[in-house]
């Protein structure tokens, strides 16, 4: 149950609990589960019965799944104040289609799922919200799909560049391990580190240890490997 009331605060800001009436937050919370997940612990597998959706309060997630060869590969990064599984509340599939395993400590409010589509029916205004937010992500997803399918290697490290800028200031915080980073853009962590490295020698990028700075924003744009 979820009733300290700086976290309830935090979960009201989220844009599947802003418009809840304060009662119908109030069952929610009784139905959730607070838990503290420590690095390296898994939340779900693939493959699990999908029967809640979760909420980060602090730490960080990776969302990753094993493909047919019998790799993994990375899907996403939860970062604090963000959801996931929460589309399976809407699509009706049974199975989580992915697993979720904790990078850093964190802190984690499980939810169950049935019960906040009730919610949802007797207040089909949210829905709206909630169906705007899915379509920004499913963008995003086509956007990433077309990079893995239509960019070779250089340009992908070249976009996840320019998309990771903090407020286009041209500095790239990594926070996330490359091998993760790598994985997510669909090359081997060796191939991300061979491309940060033509890119220093070539004047476009600076790097020390997680910051990377682009230098030659002109210049990265039209590299060709």
């Amino acid at each position: 149950m979820l009733t300290e009331p700086s976290l309830v605060a935090e979960l009201r800001r989220h844009h599947l609990f802003s418009r809840l009436p304060e009662a119908a937050l109030q069952e929610v919370c009784m139905s959730a589960n607070l838990k503290r997940v420590p690095a390296g612990a898994a939340l779900f597998h693939q493959g699990d019965r999908a029967e809640r959706f979760y909420f980060l309060f602090s730490g960080q997630v990776k969302l990753h799944r094993v493909v047919c060869d019998g790799q993994e590969k990375l899907v996403e990064i939860i970062r604090p104040r963000e959801s996931f599984a929460e589309a399976l509340l809407f699509t009706g599939t049974p199975h989580y289609p992915v697993s979720a395993t904790a990078l850093k400590a964190s802190l984690v409010a499980s939810l169950h799922g049935p019960h906040y589509r009730r919610m949802l029916e007797e207040h089909p205004s949210i829905c709206l919200d909630i169906l705007a937010t899915l379509s920004i992500r499913l963008h995003q997803r086509m956007n990433e799909i077309d990079t893995l399918t239509l960019a070779n290697a250089s340009h992908r490290v070249v976009r996840f560049l320019y998309q990771s800028q903090e407020d286009d200031s041209g500095v790239v915080t990594l926070d996330v391990p490359k091998r993760l980073i790598a994985s997510k853009l669909g090359i081997q962590p060796e191939t991300f580190s061979r491309i940060l490295h033509r890119l220093i020698e070539s004047g476009m990028i600076s790097v020390q240890r997680r910051r990377i700075e682009i230098l030659d924003s002109q210049g990265l744009a039209a590299y060709q490997e």
